[in-house]
């Protein structure tokens, strides 16, 4: 089906760029081989660090003359393999197109190429007073994979996805053609929203090359509560009255005493709180002291008179937010560093169906005689669980794996949720994808993905394929 790279496409296409910014064959470092989930390895034959929309055009069209498939990456943080290269050909990484091109005051947005990291939006908008409200948990991803994947991120309660967030998308084609789908506009009902089949297709449609996004005026306040429960259950039965109470949290935040015990050994810093099973972490934002103060105290009395919450503690001083929020932001790499080996379950079920669901995964965890640690954003059913492969052998553990997967995808579908979150699908979750969708949202799909690609040489085998 594709053209094997050989010595002429080789030459061809290095002739293009500067020998700093293209790799080949044995001189591709082995990291451009894999992401995250780190199971699925496939190198490239070729490695393009492109810096320009017109560079990536160049490629495109040659590649489409030649059917070679192309796949882009950014920081390569994703976790189901969505930027592997499964058949080889050439990967192009948009890491050096890095620049923040324009804030825009009048308009409220932000103007940046794929490769800026999220944490240097956060820098570079909160510095001038304004706000980007999404907020995946790794800081060090590129914005183009957020759009890609429609990232989520703690404050999804409050504010939804990235999806959300942008006003606008410059992509090149798989044939090559520049496009800009979406403006900086607030209402758009003109056509089909090509912008919107772009995010959260993880590459398989278009590269994006610049995003325009939504940005706000930053909240003057904002405060964290930290609420200890008896039980898991109480904990998690709290939060559908804390959102209908209408409190204006930004983040609600699920987390058991285990998953801090990690932390804490993984940070060398103490938790502020550990004496109790089940925690959660309310944020809150508010233009004045007198409206935060109001929506905490709220929710504080709300969670300890009728909820039955052990306390309510405030995390409002610069060593509480430090030993509180850094600790909830180290849980992923902490549950890593326990053990050797790891893989993620990302499910989202109806907020209803929260506790009932991680009670089902203790259930699995003793039937399988394996550790099973989670944590999640309750307040909007997300869920992050861990399976652990601790001391098994390697032949062990993926069949203990593909076992607990097998019954937790099931699950989710079974009561309502849906097989991702926020990491997509890429190529690990495509089965449990096409179970749950049927035959005839899978071929949709597919009809898109031949519109946009019609030698379908754009991150092939993912998603939908």
């Amino acid at each position: 089906m594709y053209k094997k790279v050989e010595q002429v496409d080789i030459a061809y296409l290095s002739s293009l760029f500067d020998e700093k910014y293209f790799f080949a064959g044995d001189n591709i470092p082995e990291d451009y081989s894999k992401d995250e989930l780190g199971t699925l390895v496939k190198k490239p034959d070729i490695l393009i660090f492109v810096r320009s929309a017109e560079e990536i055009s160049s490629v495109m069209q040659y590649a489409n003359i030649h059917k070679i498939p192309v796949v882009v990456r950014g920081s390569g943080t994703g976790l189901v393999g969505g930027c592997v290269a499964l058949e080889g050909g050439i990967v192009l990484c948009t890491s050096k197109m890095n620049r923040i091109i324009e804030l825009d005051e009048n308009n409220m947005t932000l103007t940046v190429e794929p490769g800026v990291l999220l944490f240097e939006i956060y820098q570079y908008v909160e510095s001038r007073g304004y706000f980007y409200a999404p907020d995946p948990g790794e800081k060090t991803a590129t914005i183009g994979g957020n759009i890609s994947t429609n990232a989520g991120g703690m404050r999804a309660v409050k504010y939804g996805t990235t999806r959300d967030w942008i006003v606008g998308l410059e992509v090149v084609l798989p044939t090559g053609e520049i496009e800009q789908f979406g403006k900086k506009v607030v209402k758009d009902s003109t056509g089909f929203s090509l912008k919107n089949l772009i995010i959260g297709s993880e590459g398989t449609l278009a590269i994006i090359t610049k995003a325009i996004l939504k940005i706000m005026p930053k909240p003057k306040e904002t405060l964290s509560l930290l609420v200890p429960f008896k039980t898991r259950e109480e904990a998690i039965d709290a939060v559908p009255k804390i959102i209908k109470a209408q409190l204006n949290t930004t983040a609600i935040e699920f987390f058991e005493r285990n998953t801090i015990l990690l932390s804490e050994e993984f940070l060398s810093k103490k938790f502020p709180e550990k004496r109790s099973d089940a925690y959660i972490l309310l944020t809150f934002e508010g233009h004045n002291k007198n409206e935060l103060k109001f929506n905490y105290e709220s929710a504080a009395e709300l969670c300890i008179r009728e909820l039955n919450a052990i306390d309510a503690f405030i995390v409002d001083t610069d060593d509480r937010k430090d030993s509180v929020w850094k600790a909830r932001g180290a849980f992923l790499e902490a549950i890593k560093s326990s053990t050797v080996e790891m893989d993620e379950c990302d499910v989202v079920v109806p907020r209803s169906e929260v506790s009932n669901y991680i009670k089902f995964t203790y259930e699995l965890q003793e039937k399988y005689n394996i550790r099973i640690p989670s944590f999640g954003h309750a307040g909007d059913g997300n869920l992050h669980i861990y399976i652990c492969r601790d001391n098994y052998s390697k032949e062990e553990y993926n069949k203990i794996l593909q076992k607990v997967f097998d019954e937790m995808y099931e699950k989710a579908i079974k009561v309502g949720g849906l097989v991702s979150g926020e990491h997509g699908i890429g190529y690990a979750k495509k089965g449990y994808m096409k179970n749950q969708l049927g035959d005839t949202q899978i071929a949709l799909m597919n009809g898109i993905k031949k519109v946009f690609d019609p030698n379908n040489i754009l991150n092939p085998g993912k998603v939908c394929q």
